[in-house]
This record gives C-alpha cells, structure tokens and sequence, in this order.
C-alpha cells in the first residue's frame, strides 16, 4: 500500500483520553443486526470488526446492558459469559490488526417489545409511546407499545446494570466504553423535555433530566476509569419521536458536566454536519470542552471532516455508512480513491452478503487494471 500524506489532518494521531489513535477516523456505532437470537456476537461480527481496524477507534454497534433490553432482534449484548467470550474474540482481532475498539453500552426503553424481549414490559421516564410506523418484530411490523413509567427505586437497577456492562466490557477486553445517550432510547428518554414529563427529581430541569445519564456515567467512570469512558448525545436528533425544547441549554449542561468528569471524549451526532442549528452546538461544545476531545459525526465527507479537524471545531470526525461498504476507508482516504456504495438492501438482512464481502482497495484497483487492459 502506498504511504498515507503526513499533511492530511484526518490521518494525523491524536489521544482521546487514554487511548492513542493512529488517526482522526473513527467508526462509527451501526446496528447490523448479525449477532444470534440469544444476543450472542458471531463469528460473522469478528471478521467485520478486523476489516475496519485500521480506523483510529472503532465503536461498535450497541451492546444490551441486560436480558429482554432490545429494540432489535439480532443485537447483541454484554451482560452473560457467552457473549464476552465472543466479544473477546472481536476485540482479540481488532487488536492483532493494531487496532482500537470501544463498546456503546445501551437500553432502549420505549424503544423496545414486549414481542421481541419474551414479553417483557417496556419502561421509559413516561407512560407515553413512541408515535411512527410501528417496530419489526419476530411477529412483523407492528405498533409502538405504551411504556410502564419507571419507578425511582427502580432506577439504581438501571444504574446497575450499566455498571456490569463496563464490567464485562472490560473483561471482554474492550479498550473504553461509550454510554449510548442518544437516538431516543432510554438515557435520551430523560434527557429530551418532548419525553419525560416526569414531576419528581428525575423530571422538569435540566439538572434533574440529566440525572440518570450522570448517574451512569459515573458508575461506569468507577470500572474504566474517566480516560476511557465516552458518551454520545443527539440534541436534535427526531429519531424514536423526540425532540427538546431548548437544546442549547442540554448540550451546555451535559458538556459542562462531562468536561468537569475529565472523560476520554464526547460525541455530538448531528443530522447533517453543515446544518447551522447543529454547527451551532458544535461550537458551543467546542468552547466548554478543553479537556475532553470533541467528536463530531452525521454526514461527513473526507473533505469536510478534515476541514472540521484543520479548523479545530472537531478532534476526531465518526464515520457512519462509509464504513458500511469500506473496511479500508482510511487507506481510501489517504489515497483519494472512490468509494464502494452501500448496498442498503442488505443492512439487516443478516449472513455475510453486504456486511463481510465489500471489496477491499486493492481488489478494486486489481478490477479496473483488468477492465482497462481486457
């Protein structure tokens, strides 16, 4: 392979906390869907992971912090023996490639079926259900169901289980952990005002709605350490029907927050990296976060991640459905070779047709040689 230009701000090292990355791309966390119906990780998953591992940070897809708490019926989790034996193999491999790898830890809340957790109620910060098209499940499409409003002596539970999933994760080998509190699940769930219309100490202010989420994140600081442990947020995300009415104050409070805890980095997932709305939370991160790196991601092109980088706005830019269909993204960046399109037919159709067998750069190029001396 050829050498990558030194003078490419993209592939340029940085620290994230503890970790070292070799560069400024990182992988970002996508459900595939491949892990078994017991929540196991496969053998499928090893070899996706290896491919990516020449990404500065691979995140992956979200991991369940406890039996019957999906949203999915594939997705894996992080809370038996089983399934840290298999991610061990995961981070095993990624790890032979020189590679890094962290874990989302997640609960879906509201998000999630009774039809596709053996008929487990579903919980959140309300009693209100998700209003959109319906969720797949074992039994098809089907609607949203109201959720049981959690009870405050419930949510130490909560706490709890996030606390075991960085335990595991750790024993899977795993070198950080992001907590999940983005996309409309549970953490979000408190988090949005469009949500929890809660009237106790987790509900009304944003201090009291953030409550949960540092809750957690302390807990799972206690196992990592704060070097290793990240967070992703989505302040104006609609994804699962949520929204806030002042995102400004969210992002400024949570920011705050996780600058005084000295964590590894804080991932802001936008809808569109050049919407103003969203460059303008952007900067105000950027501003409060001295400390903690500042990862930005939604909808980043090779030329306009290394101008967020260059400019400062961003320490490292995540990388979501490039990724899908380039294992070799970072070689084809430095190269500014084109990139494979995604077969999107095949997200979470399951097997290793459009997840495994993507060409890698070198096959690509071998392709056109052939085409133009055939």
């Amino acid at each position: 392979m050829s050498p990558m230009p030194s003078h490419d701000s993209l592939l340029t090292p940085t620290r994230l906390g503890a970790l070292t990355l070799r560069n400024r791309i990182v992988m970002s966390p996508m459900t595939r869907t491949r892990a078994t119906f017991d929540h196991v990780p496969t053998e499928l998953m090893v070899d996706y992971y290896r491919q990516r591992a020449s990404a500065g940070l691979i995140i992956t897809e979200c991991a369940m912090v406890a039996p019957k708490a999906s949203a999915f019926i594939t997705d894996p989790g992080i809370y038996s023996d089983e399934q840290v034996a298999q991610w061990r193999k995961v981070t095993d491999a990624v790890h032979a490639e020189g590679g890094l790898i962290a874990l989302q830890i997640w609960h879906p809340g509201r998000a999630a079926h009774p039809f596709n957790n053996d008929g487990a109620e579903t919980v959140s910060s309300t009693d209100r259900a998700i209003k959109d098209d319906g969720i797949p499940t074992l039994q098809g499409t089907v609607p949203q169901v109201a959720p049981r409003r959690l009870r405050l002596d419930e949510l130490p539970g909560i706490v709890a289980q996030f606390r075991a999933a960085a335990v595991n994760a750790q024993r899977a080998g795993f070198d950080a952990v992001q907590v999940h509190g983005a996309h409309g699940y549970l953490i979000d769930q408190f988090l949005r005002d469009s949500v929890n219309d809660r009237q106790d100490e987790y509900g009304g202010s944003i201090e009291n709605r953030a409550r949960l989420l540092f809750e957690i994140v302390d807990a799972v600081i206690e196992v990592y350490g704060a070097d290793r442990v990240g967070l992703r947020i989505s302040p104006l995300v609609a994804y699962n029907d949520i929204s806030d009415s002042d995102p400004v104050a969210l992002v400024r409070y949570v920011a705050e927050q996780f600058e005084a805890r000295g964590a590894a980095f804080f991932e802001l997932r936008h809808n569109q990296f050049d919407d103003a709305a969203e460059r303008e939370l952007a900067q105000l991160a950027r501003g409060i976060l001295k400390r903690v790196p500042l990862l930005l991601n939604g909808g980043y092109t090779r030329e306009a991640g290394e101008a967020d980088i260059a400019s400062g706005v961003a320490d490292a830019i995540v990388y979501g459905k490039p990724y899908i269909a380039n294992p070799d993204l970072v070689e084809r960046f430095a190269l500014r070779a084109p990139l494979n399109d995604v077969d999107f037919s095949k997200l979470y159709a399951g097997g290793a047709s459009g997840y495994v067998d993507y060409p890698r750069l070198s096959a690509s190029a071998a392709a056109v040689t052939a085409d133009a001396t055939a």
